[in-house]
């Protein structure tokens, strides 16, 4: 029987994660890398994905920037097939890039159609991009894990930030879609739900400074008294594309410090 721990190890697998140049997708890529993964690193700023990939490389593990807009399907899917080409497998599909492009707060009345269909197409279509991309390759190839990163905010009402919830929703219920399609070619699909986390994006949203994050806990109201931290989140990322969830699909784990 495999021991317990080993179960949770990537050893020569290999890793995609979309927005990965920082925050949250940073924290992903060296969450995998330390569980034994080489990953493959997307964001449309390459210089920060290059700072990334060493970073990757100095826990051992090789690393392949990729600059890639998710907006675009053709890049998703270049994407794909530069991870099979570069390591001659693809065995997890990470799809984290996501956000705002101008991060003001708007109500839906107020809401442009422009920035409706931004937030849609990168919360959420790149997702299924992302999905389809990632399955073409893994379903003549042994199977293989998906995940997507969702957020706390699809569960509750988001004032002032509606098409980013309502975008997160979806995905929730794709991650759900996908895991039945894809479970007869051996493909797992599962999502992780993060509360607050202090990213860039977060914190300009919010008109917030770093000086602010300890007192974030409390006006959150979380039960932990903290807000989270990418590396509260790269854990359960770890766990979904390991053996260990073996016979978990179609699920979306919800981390944020309380119920």
């Amino acid at each position: 029987m495999t021991n317990i721990i080993d179960r949770f190890r990537l050893d020569d697998q290999v890793a995609v994660v979309t927005g990965a140049g920082r925050g949250i997708g940073e924290g992903l890529a060296l969450g995998l890398a330390e569980a034994g993964a080489d990953v493959v690193l997307a964001a449309r700023r390459t210089n920060e994905i290059e700072a990334v990939a060493e970073k990757v490389e100095a826990l051992g593990r090789r690393a392949l920037p990729v600059t890639t807009d998710v907006m675009f399907i053709e890049q998703v899917q270049d994407l794909a097939d530069a991870a099979f080409t570069e390591f001659g497998r693809l065995d997890c599909w990470v799809s984290n890039a996501g956000g705002a492009d101008d991060r003001v707060p708007r109500t839906f009345m107020d809401m442009p159609e422009r920035q409706w269909d931004f937030q849609m197409n990168l919360n959420l279509k790149a997702v299924w991009t992302g999905a389809q991309a990632a399955s073409r390759i893994m379903k003549d190839n042994g199977g293989g894990t998906i995940i997507n990163i969702s957020s706390a905010a699809a569960g509750n009402a988001s004032p002032f930030n509606g098409p980013y919830a309502v975008a997160k929703s979806g995905v929730n219920n794709l991650t759900q879609t996908l895991a039945a399609e894809m479970a007869a070619h051996g493909i797992r699909v599962n999502g992780v739900s993060p509360g607050p986390i202090p990213t860039e994006v977060f914190m300009e949203f919010l008109n917030l400074k770093e000086e602010d994050i300890p007192e974030l806990g409390e006006r959150f109201q979380i039960p932990l008294g903290r807000v989270g931290m990418p590396e509260d989140i790269a854990p359960a990322v770890v766990y979904l594309a390991s053996e260990a969830s073996s016979w978990m699909t179609g699920q979306t784990i919800s981390v944020k410090g309380g119920p």
